[in-house]
């Protein structure tokens, strides 16, 4: 039998400790192409409600992936799980809990993704420091309403978040 994975980062990244990032970020060891897999997490599914009672490591370590129900981690080291934020990332969601690549990323780059992709509530809101031209100062779990994000991140937007936009867009539409 293989070995038993409970969440997957490609072997062709490194997480490393980063005290300036909160802790520890994930880094391109080698490059990775276009569309190529970086991680899948795992966890189990909680509803909001439980989400509130986890310890903040825990609550922290979570993905939104449907409306109320959020993924979070079995333990608060696994390593996709140190994927920071950036509001100018390289890596998107591909379906509720893996992350590919955007764009090519070279070795020693840091992988990131915007929360945005993901989070559609305030569970885990904070001021961002990115340093990134396009910063938005501030994670929300607004910021998917943006119209901006929702052309930059066409495709790499959680499935739950795909359809709240579609939804937006079709009461934008002018009547024809």
């Amino acid at each position: 039998m293989g070995q038993r994975l409970t969440s997957y980062l490609s072997p062709k990244c490194v997480v490393l400790k980063a005290p300036e990032k909160g802790g520890h970020a994930v880094f391109a060891r080698e490059p990775i192409a276009a569309t190529e897999l970086i991680a899948v997490w795992s966890g189990r599914v909680v509803m909001s409600a439980e989400l509130e009672t986890l310890t903040p490591e825990l609550r922290q370590h979570s993905v939104q992936v449907e409306e109320g129900l959020f993924l979070t981690s079995l333990s608060p080291d696994e390593a996709p799980d140190y994927i920071n934020h950036c509001c100018d990332p390289n890596a998107g969601l591909s379906g509720q809990i893996a992350l590919i690549a955007m764009r090519p990323i070279p070795a020693g780059e840091e992988i990131t993704f915007d929360y945005a992709m993901s989070d559609g509530s305030p569970y885990d809101e904070f001021a961002c420091a990115c340093g990134a031209v396009t910063c938005r100062g501030r994670v929300t779990g607004e910021d998917w309403r943006l119209p901006a994000l929702w052309r930059r991140y066409d495709g790499f937007f959680s499935p739950y978040l795909q359809r709240r936009i579609a939804r937006l867009q079709e009461q934008r539409a002018p009547a024809a």
